[in-house]
Parts: structure tokens; sequence; C-alpha cells
């Protein structure tokens, strides 16, 4: 199989449902394949972490949008993305960013805690009541979607009663991503684009009228105040990513990580008892399924990287799912060690474009993962789940789980009824 076989392999349903396979193919051809005439593949851990980081990438701009994806302008999910800070360059992307920055500190993010720890309880609670009878809950609608979602509505102002709204929304127009997309997809993502705009030019106007304590308010003073740092379009663009972004990618890795740890009892185990190990097990769920497996870039000049040369105007997909994998970084990469040292995946990215929001992203899930197996001590899966068929944002669409004996009941945040000691 040459590279461009093993491409349309990852590409292809099976291939986008279990890519871990055709990754190794890949990385038989060497950490920076060519698949094409100035297009390559990346499955090398140093390779991608340098090319992320290297001043003479970068994302695909309006002008390569032209002549990669005519008419681009057109459908309304790819022009909101691209005026996003995720889909552009600096000056514009350094801009946009430090506008949201502030909301994502970690002393800001640390404050959270709390707001975090009692959200999860309330889901809990909510799930326990719904399997008493012993019938199985789906996992992704009762915990992995709302508790992200949540807490990324909170940050922005959304109200509480809105957020179901933002699923299928946000599932649909995150078929852009994806390296390849169908027409019907497409129409969906578009569909998806107008429903969240409108929905935020509704909030910006409501928000205009009474400004609150939020980030909304803070974005929409940033374009009122001064109209050359930030657009209008920018404005509304940059509040859907914000939102997508705040809870797909977790949304993803509380459902990826649970199935991993239920396949791995002693280690559940492990961090049910000692739940202040959860930092190592969250680095290691990351890099060992990542939520998001890549991203791509474009050069600007001539480089070389894993021994291949890269003219200017090379095609990149940095496989970051592969990248975790990679032998050279990580020995005995397919198996599940939440004791590996020097964890550092690079499920959020690196350089300029790493995830505004993964430090939340990261408290959610070590928050979650303990007072999961905490409050659920007989969790198992009542089957095998539905994955997406997606590629770059590698998740569940369904997983379905019972939730063992009644669980314990809670005395304060931290320590079920009748545990001794306290909790670390």
């Amino acid at each position: 199989m040459d590279p461009a076989d093993a491409l349309a392999l990852l590409l292809s349903p099976q291939g986008r449902v279990n890519p871990y396979p055709t990754y190794e193919r890949l990385r038989g051809y060497g950490p920076v394949v060519q698949a094409g005439p100035a297009f390559h593949l990346v499955t090398g851990y140093a390779e991608a972490d340098a090319i992320l980081r290297d001043a003479r990438f970068g994302v695909m701009d309006d002008d390569l949008r032209d002549q990669f994806l005519p008419g681009w302008r057109e459908s309304p999910a790819v022009a909101s993305i691209s005026r996003s800070m995720l889909r552009t360059n600096p000056p514009d992307h350094s801009r946009m960013r430090r506008l949201a920055a502030g909301a994502f500190t970690p002393r800001r993010i640390a404050a959270m805690r709390d707001v975090v720890e009692a959200q999860a309880d309330e889901l809990v609670d909510g799930m326990v009541a719904r399997t008493r009878a012993g019938e199985p809950v789906d996992f992704m609608a009762e915990f992995a979607y709302p508790l992200p979602v949540a807490v990324i509505c909170a940050l922005l102002g959304v109200p509480a009663a809105d957020r179901p709204l933002f699923r299928r929304w946000a599932t649909d127009l995150t078929g852009v991503l994806e390296p390849e997309i169908s027409p019907d997809e497409l129409a969906l993502a578009d569909r998806g684009a107008m429903e969240l705009r409108d929905y935020f030019t509704d909030l910006v106007a409501a928000r205009r009228r009474a400004p609150a304590d939020d980030l909304t308010t803070a974005l929409v003073q940033a374009h009122d105040g001064d109209g050359d740092r930030l657009s209008g379009d920018e404005l509304l663009a940059n509040l859907v990513v914000l939102l997508v972004a705040g809870f797909e990618t977790t949304t993803n890795l509380l459902g990826n990580g649970l199935v991993v740890l239920l396949d791995h009892p002693a280690e559940a185990a492990t961090l049910r008892e000692r739940p202040e190990f959860a930092p190592g097990y969250v680095e290691e769920l990351l890099r060992y399924d990542s939520p998001v497996q890549l991203t791509s870039r474009m050069s600007t000049a001539p480089t070389r990287y894993g021994g291949v040369d890269l003219p200017a105007g090379s095609w990149l997909i940095v496989l970051l799912g592969a990248a975790n994998r990679d032998p050279g970084r990580y020995p005995e990469p397919g198996r599940f060690d939440p004791w590996r040292p020097a964890v550092h995946p690079l499920s959020f990215g690196a350089g300029p474009h790493y995830c505004l929001g993964a430090g939340l992203a990261r408290l959610e899930a070590q928050v979650a993962f303990p007072l999961l197996l905490r409050r659920l001590p007989g969790p198992a899966l009542a089957g095998p789940g539905e994955r997406r068929v997606r590629l770059t944002l590698r998740g569940y669409a369904t997983l379905p789980v019972t939730v063992g004996d009644e669980a314990s009941p809670v005395t304060d945040r931290g320590t079920p009824a009748g545990a001794t000691g306290s909790t670390p």
C-alpha cells in the first residue's frame, strides 16, 4: 500500500472510525510522507511539534482558499470559520486571540473548579435517577455533552435554557473541519452555521442593551469601542468558534476517556481511590485517543522536515493522533499507561494556534473522571457505542452505559458518606 492508498483508506468510513492502523502504515514511510504533488502527511511527534511552532507555516488564508476552494465565500460554514481566529494568520490571528484570552487565564480557569464540580455532580445525580431500574443511559447525551456546554455557555453568557440547541448545530458545522466533505454534509454545515450566526446576532443585540459580566459582552465592547480591533463578521465568527470549540473537544475527551478507563479496570480503580492522580491520567488519555486527530498547515517558504524537502506552498496534514503514538517519542505507544513520564500530547496543537481553552478542557476532565468513578462504583458499557464517522474530531455519537450499584450518597463535594480520611 503506497501513501496515496493509505490516505484513501484513512478518509474512508472504516479509516475514520479507527485511524490508528493506517497511521502505522503511513509511519513506515517516514515521519513526513508525500501523498501527492505538494501534499504531505506528518506522523512524527518531533516534526509535528516543530511544524506547528514554525512561523514559516500558517493556516490557509483567503488567497489560498480562492485557489483550492473556489466559491468558498458562498458557503456560510466555510466563510464563518474563515473569519475566526481558527483560520487566520498573524497579525489578525494575534489581534483576535488577545481579545478572548483574558477569559482563559490559569487563574480564571482554576476559579471555575467549584462550578465544574457542582455541574458534574448534578449530572451524575440525573444519570443515577434514570438508571435505578438497570436501564442504560447515553453517556454522551447525559454527561459528556451537557457538562462542557454548560461551562462554556456560562463563560459566554448563554442562558441555560438555550444550551440544548447547540449540539446539532455544532455537529453539523464542524463537518467543514474534515479533510473531505460531501455536498450533503456541506449543506448541513451551512445550515448549522446560519443557525449559530442568527443565535449570536440576537445575543449580541441583547448584550448591547444590557451588558453583563461575560465574554460575549467583552467582545461586543471591543467591537463597538473600536471597529479596527474586531469587525462585525469577526465578532460573530469568533463567538461561534469559542462556543463550538469550547465543548466539542471536551465532549469527545470525556467519551473517549471513559471507554479507555472501563477497558482498564485496574487503572480506573487507582484513580477512583487517588483522584489527585487525575492530571497525569488526563494527559495520557489525550495522548492515547486524541479528541482532535489532525490539523493542517501551508508552508510560506522552502523548508525541510523529516528528510523531505517542502517547497513554498506545500500543504501539510499534521496527524496529531499519529504523532501522539510515535514510538520514537513514547515507547509502546499503543499501551495506556497513566504513569508514563513526560507526557506532552499534541491534542491541543502547539505554537500560535495552541487551543485557547486547553486548560479549561483539562480541568473539566480532571474533575469528571474521578467523580464518575467514585459516584458510579460499577459503571460498564452497555454496548459498543456509535463512533462518529469523523476524522478531525474523534468521538462518539452515542455511548450506552449502566451505572452499576446505586451511587454512594455524598455528604460534601469531595467525600462519599462513610469514607475515612480526607480526599486529596
